[in-house]
């Protein structure tokens, strides 16, 4: 598995930013707008299409109250992957970190590597503006 981290510090305590995160219909405020189109959610499913790459339906799998929510596919995706928010209490508010973790071979790797870093990057750039 390749992971793909991105690391945010937000100045809210975790129990705002879980809430936030726990409810899939919240994500798409955290897409790249330009990347990301057919978007369809309930509070625990989101499905939706990347530019160019592939559709995902992807569902809450884990929710450990104010530290983690783990995201898997909810359909056979491509390739094998995780998504994982990791909430930890900091004295001005709360790290957050985001890792997708994907099975990539070489080809895909390739392929998806700029784009999926690019994903993480994007989602918390735009949590950290919604919730700063």
């Amino acid at each position: 598995m390749k992971n793909f981290e991105s690391t945010i510090t937000i100045n809210k305590p975790a129990e705002v930013i879980f809430t936030f995160l726990a409810d899939m219909n919240n994500h798409e405020q955290l897409m790249p707008k330009d990347d990301i189109s057919e978007w369809r959610s309930t509070a625990d499913e989101a499905s939706f299409t990347i530019r160019n790459m592939i559709k995902l339906l992807l569902k809450i799998d884990e929710r450990t109250p104010n530290s983690e929510i783990k995201i898997i596919p909810a359909e056979k995706p491509p390739f094998e992957m995780e998504l994982k928010w990791t909430l930890t209490p900091v004295e001005n508010g709360t790290e957050v970190l985001f890792v997708i973790a994907a099975d990539l071979n070489m080809m895909m790797k390739m392929v998806a590597s700029g784009p999926l870093q690019k994903l993480a990057d994007d989602e918390t750039a735009n949590l950290l503006n919604l919730l700063n």
